[in-house]
């Protein structure tokens, strides 16, 4: 039975994403390893946050709400120690 329902479930997301994502070829997933590169819906900077188009919440600091409630940490990169310019 958790197996019908689990396969359900993604069957469920995809039809979600494909109905967000009106542009071809399609974004990726928001269980994909590169759902950030997924078109924006809704952007805004002033409360820093932007909605994808395959559902994604994507933060400001690099972190995630993903459509089934996970949350991805913030993963931006460490203090630089010098940037250069030329």
């Amino acid at each position: 039975m958790q197996s019908k329902r689990r396969r359900t479930d993604a069957i469920t997301r995809r039809k979600t994403t494909a109905t967000m994502c009106q542009h071809q070829p399609l974004c990726p997933t928001a269980d994909s390893a590169d759902r950030e590169a997924a078109h924006p819906v809704a952007y805004h900077p002033e409360q820093g946050w932007s909605l994808l188009c395959n559902g994604v919440l994507l933060f400001e600091d690099t972190g995630e709400l993903l459509p089934d409630g996970q949350i991805i940490a913030p993963h931006r990169p460490l203090r630089t120690r010098h940037v250069t310019a030329a």
